[in-house]
């Protein structure tokens, strides 16, 4: 039984299978459609994104016997040749393994002779960039001013180190890696004319491994069919490609954003019972860190990219934008000094340490010894919300309904993680009777789901010792003069009055000034920062 890998059954044929290059696909078309084909082409790109495909297809189009044209027949007797790969016309050269000049000049010995089937004979050069010096040489004259019957199509992964003059005398077209939702799109329709069953994250996940590589992700799909037995599964995926658990690594950031010690070893001894690839556990947390970076900045980015925000947004309102950079830049050394580490497993244990370490404030430490943990005030200012008391007494609803009541509910609720951060992102607007409403701002609309908000009024319930109801009207808060400030809001203006004043202090200076005067210099103003004590 002979078997046809996917990579080359699924390869397209024609432009319009062709998927995320639409930039050199539109000027193709255009091209043959409206006569004006160059005699040099240049196709540049990553492995696997379709540089040789797209010149074989070019190549039917020349050589199709129902004329030049943009749409190929596919059943004449060149376009099936093509796709055999058996066209005489079509003359296919792998320049890594025909590098001397004399191969060079054998090859150019059959330019002038016309073509025996096809309407050009078509040279295709592959890693055109492993040709030798005196190759390149030979091959100039004849590229520049080439018989009318004979086209050029080059093909490369490393246009750099091509020569200027042979640049000069192509037309280059650079083709893109794959986004990942298109690829990942790519391989549902094929699973979906394959009948085979499939979970939309695993696929997810095959493209991510791919880079950008259509015919990587299509080998990498051949490979977990056959581990998943025909079904393909998220957890088996991950399990093929030596990848975590999620929810460890999602565990193990929880673990170091709150300085959980002996959790956070407890979670490396797992990950290695379950032989895990440090190198690539460290590629995922920073990946995770990233999302989350990305998350707090621009949510609908991750839905674009279909990645599943829940986890995320919950760690987006644990972590300042500031610690998740300074998590990510120590993963990225981490990352690069990985070889010298005596061990993987060391190598990734220091770079948590470090995590841990360098921390841009306190917080409570759970002790592997067994010592009480102690309690810091966090440095930056900010005050610790679970050691607040409640205020004794029974509190007064209608004090919730002001800005300062509202922030004063907060700082004493004890509240952590999302439900902390929703609250921070909302306003009164009004307090009647047992209902209490509220405007939400949009940014925040992901963190917003019926099952926090009735947790919400339970702790409402257990603060007032009633029935309370949380009325929540989502709006554009920055587009809204009219509406009060939320307590997120009121901060990022202090933040940035702080900012500004420290701006005006440095720039107003008398030493800064005379710098400027007699150096003729500029102040950067967005690169003043205030210096955190």
């Amino acid at each position: 039984m002979s078997y046809l890998a996917l990579a080359r059954k699924w390869r397209p044929k024609i432009f319009s299978q062709v998927i995320g290059q639409a930039h050199v696909v539109s000027a193709l078309t255009n091209a043959l459609n409206n006569q004006r084909v160059h005699h040099a082409f240049l196709f540049s790109g990553t492995r696997g994104v379709g540089k040789t495909t797209l010149a074989r297809i070019f190549a039917k189009a020349l050589n199709c016997e129902s004329g030049i044209s943009a749409e190929p027949c596919g059943q004449c007797t060149p376009c099936q040749g093509i796709d055999r790969g058996n066209l005489i016309d079509l003359i296919e050269v792998d320049a890594a393994s025909r590098t001397r000049v004399e191969d060079t000049r054998e090859l150019l010995d059959n330019v002038q002779y016309t073509p025996t089937q096809g309407r050009f004979k078509i040279y295709l050069i592959d890693e055109v960039h492993m040709l030798s010096t005196h190759s390149f040489n030979a091959l100039l004259k004849t590229l520049e001013e080439p018989p009318e019957h004979v086209k050029f199509l080059l093909a490369t992964t490393n246009p750099q180190k091509l020569p200027a003059t042979i640049l000069s005398r192509c037309i280059q077209f650079n083709l893109k890696s794959v986004d990942i939702a298109l690829l990942s799109t790519h391989l549902e329709s094929i699973l979906t004319a394959e009948k085979i069953q499939f979970e939309p994250q695993a696929l997810l996940t095959l493209a991510k491994s791919a880079n950008g590589s259509v015919r990587d992700s299509l080998s990498l799909l051949d490979q977990v069919i056959a581990y998943c037995n025909g079904n393909i599964t998220s957890g088996q995926t991950r399990a093929m490609l030596g990848m975590i658990d999620d929810q460890l690594i999602n565990q193990l950031l929880d673990r170091i954003i709150t300085n959980n010690t002996s959790g956070v070893f407890t979670t490396i001894d797992q990950m290695s019972e379950k032989s895990a690839d440090y190198a690539t556990a460290l590629d995922e947390l920073m990946s995770l860190v990233h999302a989350v970076s990305l998350f707090q900045l621009c949510p609908e980015s991750l839905q674009y990219k279909g990645i599943d925000t829940g986890e995320i947004s919950l760690f987006s309102d644990r972590v300042d934008a500031e610690e998740l950079q300074l998590l990510y830049q120590i993963a990225l050394v981490g990352k690069r000094d990985f070889h010298y580490a005596p061990d993987p497993r060391s190598g990734f244990e220091m770079t948590v340490m470090r995590m841990l370490a360098f921390q841009p404030r306190k917080r409570v430490v759970n002790h592997p010894s067994g010592k009480q943990p102690q309690t810091v005030k966090p440095a930056c200012g900010k005050s610790d919300p679970s050691a607040a008391p409640l205020a004794p007494g029974k509190p007064n609803l209608q004090d919730i309904g002001t800005p300062q009541g509202w922030q004063n509910f907060i700082d004493q609720s004890g509240l952590t993680d999302v439900k902390r951060g929703l609250l921070m992102n909302m306003s009164p607007i009004s307090v009647d009777g047992q209902v209490i409403t509220v405007v939400l701002d949009s940014s925040r609309r992901t963190m917003f789901t019926e099952d926090r908000k009735r947790k919400i009024e339970q702790h409402f319930k257990e603060r007032f010792s009633m029935d309370i109801r949380l009325k929540v009207d989502i709006k554009d808060l920055s587009q809204s003069a009219a509406e009060k400030e939320t307590p997120a809001r009121h901060i990022e203006q202090q933040r940035q009055q702080e900012e500004n004043a420290v701006r005006q202090a440095f720039i107003g200076d008398s030493n800064v000034q005379k710098l400027i005067d007699v150096f003729d210099a500029e102040v950067d103003s967005d690169s003043i920062r205030k210096i955190k004590q």
